[in-house]
């Protein structure tokens, strides 16, 4: 299943690529460090999480679901020792709809996202929701010139400007009709600044994921599309709006990044590409600051590997990277991965469907124990057909 299709189609950008109850519960035998902290039961609930989650320093994860809740079009959720709460249930107009991403969150406890869809016009909103859950939409995207279908998270600076991705919209020409993409800031007040559009040449097109923001306000992230070789970049963007093409994938070395990036102290950059790589499953890369691309590992699926991973990574304090894979693994489910600095791959969990979940999309989370939290898309129960996904956590 090609996810990153999928991924863009709940946007309404399918066009685009036409174009070019709570249980802990241990699990045994090779899943025994798995732990299952909750399943999604149904459409009231919220159904199918895309995103990853924050941990707070209380112990209390916040996420979101792409759809279901009470109104039908997702939900931001908190869960915690005892219990989960729904703290906002989108209705799609004028307040958005389908959360594709996670939240991000300040020191007073308001928390920030996106939503691909819904607002005023339906291309999408950028909102805030305070410690009780009350939401504000900070900006609806409108199209081209602006922006159109934020599928990525957001990152905040200290002044309280937010930065993120749209997959499309911008003056950009991709021969669809609805732009390449824009990178865009968002102050604390609501205004909105496209900080660039992407032209769908050699820069790339179809952001799908968020940035990376370095102690300078440099920002870093990738395209879906595009590139010398059409399947993909990873990018840097200068406070003052220039753009540097850092990579541009080839397929041998990877292809169709959708994921987020992670930077290390030596400015190296860390990702997955969904596709591409000795056996076209997808890779973990690492790029550094003169924008050498290496190939960390290259996914080759079967029952003892993972393969094609649509999330990021997270970087432990040993330079350890883990991540998720879609698919792959004892069962076909999709994999916990952690890969070495020298590029030694080691599956920390396969999943089965049920009861521990399929098939994760969403970038794990780590604590300062090392314990590995996120999401699947699919299993945990019979419901939803395939399941309407789970949280877990997985001790290595």
């Amino acid at each position: 299943m090609d996810l990153s299709t999928t991924r863009i189609s709940k946007c309404a950008v399918a066009l685009v690529f036409l174009s070019v109850g709570m249980l802990i519960a241990a699990l045994p035998a090779q899943a025994q460090t798995e732990t299952v902290l909750y399943r999604f039961f149904g459409v009231a609930d919220g159904i199918y999480p895309w995103s990853n989650l924050i941990l707070d320093s209380h112990g209390n994860l916040y996420g979101t679901t792409g759809n279901g809740g009470p109104s039908g079009a997702g939900t931001v959720f908190e869960l915690s020792s005892r219990k989960k709460k729904i703290f906002h249930s989108f209705s799609g107009q004028p307040d958005g709809a389908l959360p594709e991403s996670g939240v991000v969150r300040d020191k007073e406890g308001n928390l920030y996202g996106t939503t691909c869809c819904g607002g005023v016009t339906n291309h999408g909103t950028v909102y805030k929701l305070n410690s009780e859950g009350v939401e504000t939409v900070l900006h609806n995207f409108g199209g081209p010139p602006d922006g159109w279908g934020p599928v990525g998270g957001l990152v905040r600076d200290r002044e309280g400007n937010l930065y993120g991705t749209t997959s499309m919209g911008g003056t950009g020409n991709c021969g669809n009709g609805y732009g390449c993409g824009t990178i865009f800031e968002v102050t604390a007040s609501g205004k909105e600044r496209v900080l660039y559009s992407f032209t769908g040449q050699s820069d790339g097109y179809t952001p799908l994921a968020g940035l990376h923001r370095d102690e300078k306000g440099n920002l870093y992230g990738t395209t879906v599309i595009g590139g010398i070789y059409s399947v993909g970049t990873v990018y840097k963007l200068t406070r003052s709006g220039s753009l540097t093409v850092l990579h541009s994938f080839a397929g041998p070395d990877g292809a169709n990044p959708t994921a987020v990036l992670v930077r290390d102290k030596a400015g190296n950059l860390y990702g997955t590409t969904g596709d591409g790589g000795a056996q076209n499953m997808g890779t973990v890369f690492e790029i550094t600051t003169a924008g050498a691309e290496k190939v960390l590992y290259s996914f080759t699926g079967g029952s003892s590997d993972g393969s094609y991973p649509r999330a990021g990574v997270a970087r432990d304090a040993n330079g350890n990277l883990y991540g998720t894979t879609y698919s792959g693994g004892s069962a076909n489910k999709g994999t916990v991965f952690k890969v070495t600095p020298a590029g030694a791959e080691t599956i920390l969990h396969s999943f089965t469907d049920s009861p521990d979940g399929a098939n994760p999309v969403n970038k794990v989370t780590l604590d300062a124990k090392g314990n590995i939290y996120g999401m699947t898309f699919y299993g945990g129960n019979t419901a939803c057909s395939s399941g309407c996904g789970i949280v877990f956590k997985v001790t290595p």
